[in-house]
């Protein structure tokens, strides 16, 4: 027999509060921090890449049918709301407490594993995804109220003339 335990035996990896806050803020738009703390069958890691995916394309539109595209109206904004999200996440993640961090994704290991502390490098992460999110998310919303009033403002001109 050998000595090495089996791999049910085996206690799971600690995971980290840091690199999960990095994940969510770099990686949310494609589900990589679903996927590190919840693993690969995560079904809402796997939706997270449809908005961006959809946003992304809505960027393609424009570059190929110019700004009046409504269906990019739709999807631009949808790449900027998950991006927000996502920033919006890493900001709770890197401010959930370590007791509760280690509670919900360190089970059977002590309260103060120095998995959930919080560090330069998670408050940093949190900084960034504060700015950065705040930023997408005004913007995307910008971007939806500028394109839905012109648009009124052409359908009041069709109705007028």
């Amino acid at each position: 027999m050998s000595s090495t335990p089996s791999l049910a035996a085996r206690p799971a990896r600690s995971k980290s509060k840091t690199l999960a806050t990095w994940l969510a803020f770099l990686g949310g738009p494609l589900g990589l921090h679903r996927f590190y703390l919840y693993g690969l069958g995560d079904w809402m890691g796997w939706l997270l890449p449809v908005p961006t995916a959809l946003g992304i394309y809505g960027i393609e539109r424009v570059q190929q049918l110019g700004q009046d595209d409504q269906l990019s109206w739709f999807l631009i904004p949808l790449l900027g709301f998950s991006m927000a999200g996502c920033a919006l996440r890493a900001i709770l993640y890197g401010l959930t407490d370590i007791r509760q961090w280690n509670l919900h994704f360190n089970p059977g290991q002590p309260a103060e594993t120095a998995a959930g502390q919080t560090r330069w490098a998670t408050i940093f992460g949190v900084a960034l995804a504060l700015m950065v999110g705040a930023t997408v998310l005004m913007a995307s919303i910008a971007y939806s109220f500028q394109h839905y009033f012109e648009y009124q403002v052409q359908e009041a001109r069709k109705i007028s003339q």
